[in-house]
Parts: structure tokens; C-alpha cells; sequence
């Protein structure tokens, strides 16, 4: 499960690779056993080439010097670490590898914003990387790349499909299971209270509904009658 730091850090280094030109994505297999990156960029460039830059994410100095596979395969290559770690572990940062510090809005900041803020924070380079060779087949790396984005796709049309994708017994099922949190002091705050009157406002209004389409249609027919005796 992935903190809640950790996930600042990826909505934020996602926001910036995107204002950047790039297309980002968490979570890569690597092929050839190069591990996993957390995340990768792409961008093709003006000139024809492409550019792929790596970014490992770190909240802890115990995740940083964790035994994980450190999948710097990029052209560029990341860490990407809160102000106050890379504070501490800066001197331990290869040569080669670039550092970017997180730090988190403060009220005021997001008060005095003029646009909309995506991000709960913003980056900084603390270290630029040296540039490298992609020593992978790219072929490869951008079917990965692109396995890994319809992976993201389906998540999203998931969440945006939400519940409509159950069968009525599995709502039905998961809804039971909740049963154990009523509370019968407080009624407005229960779910099934809730439902069951919204059931019947919904019901009520849709029979209303009915009846005052119902309604015009014979006032349009004694209209008619009238107009028809009346000659």
C-alpha cells in the first residue's frame, strides 16, 4: 500500500511531466529482469529522437537503501525525494543520477493561486543527471510503455464505469455486510435510510410525474371534445 506521501509525490511528478510534454506512467516492468521504474516519461522530441527519463520515488531513508532493483534505464535518471530526505541523503546520490525535492503547498500558497491547482506540491532540481545511452531494445521499452498505459486506461474506465458494472445480487451482498455499522440513534446517517428515502421521493416523484402528464393529456382531450360538440 503506497503512503499518502507517496502518492503526493506521484500526482505531483505526474502534473510536471505533463506540463513538461511528456506522457508519464507509474509502475513500468521493465524487460530483461531491469526491474520495475516507478515512473517512466516519453517524449519525442523536435529534432526526431526520442527521450525517456526514469524517476524512483523515495519517502524514507529505509526505502532508499532498500535491496529493490533501481531501474535507471532512462536517458535521464531521478530520484525523487522529499526536501528535508534529500537534505540528509544527498551526498549518497551518484554522480550520474538527478534529484528533484518535493515540498507541499501551504494554505496560503493555494489561497493566493489564480488558476487551479492539480498538484498537492512542486518540484525542484536539486541535481541535474547526465544524459545516457538507452541500452535496452527501445522497441521493447515502448511496448512495456505502452502496456503499462492501457493498464492506467482500464483503471480509469473502471472507476468511471464505478458500481453500474456489478450484478444487482453483488450489490445486494456487499450492502448486507454493512448492516453491522447501523445505528438506530442516528437514522440520518445510515445508508438504508437514506436509500429507502430517496426510493420513495424518487417513486413519488416519478408517479407524479406521471399523473400531470396524464392530466394534460385529458385536459387536451376535453379541449378537443369541446371544440368538436361545440360546431
Amino acid at each position: 500500500m503506497k503512503t499518502k506521501l507517496t502518492l503526493e509525490l506521484e500526482k505531483t511528478l505526474y502534473e510536471t511531466c505533463l506540463e513538461a510534454g511528456s506522457i508519464a506512467v507509474e509502475e513500468v516492468t521493465m524487460p530483461d529482469d531491469q526491474g520495475i521504474v516507478d515512473t517512466l516519461s516519453y517524449q519525442h522530441l523536435p529534432d526526431g529522437s526520442d527521450e525517456w527519463r526514469c524517476y524512483e520515488l523515495k519517502v524514507t531513508k529505509s526505502d532508499f537503501h532498500s535491496h529493490a532493483k533501481l531501474s535507471f534505464v532512462g536517458n535521464y535518471n531521478y530520484f525523487v525525494l522529499p526536501l528535508s530526505l534529500y537534505q540528509e541523503l544527498k551526498d549518497e546520490i551518484p554522480t550520474e543520477i538527478g534529484v528533484l525535492s518535493y515540498q507541499k503547498y501551504d494554505p496560503s500558497q493555494l489561497e493566493a493561486a489564480t488558476e487551479p491547482v492539480l498538484a498537492p506540491g512542486y518540484l525542484t532540481v536539486e541535481k541535474k543527471p547526465r544524459f545516457q545511452e538507452i541500452t535496452l531494445d527501445q522497441r521493447d521499452l515502448m511496448r512495456h510503455f505502452l502496456y503499462s498505459l492501457a493498464r492506467e486506461v482500464r483503471k480509469a474506465k473502471r472507476v468511471e464505469t464505478g458500481i453500474s458494472q456489478y450484478s444487482t445480487d453483488r450489490l445486494f451482498k456487499e450492502l448486507k455486510k454493512r448492516h453491522q455499522h447501523y445505528d438506530i440513534y442516528d437514522p440520518e446517517n445510515n445508508f438504508y435510510d437514506r436509500f429507502i428515502d430517496e426510493t420513495q421521493t424518487n417513486a413519488v416523484t416519478a408517479l407524479q410525474e406521471e399523473i400531470d402528464a396524464l392530466n394534460l393529456e385529458i385536459a387536451k382531450l376535453q379541449h378537443q371534445l369541446y371544440e368538436v360538440t361545440s360546431k
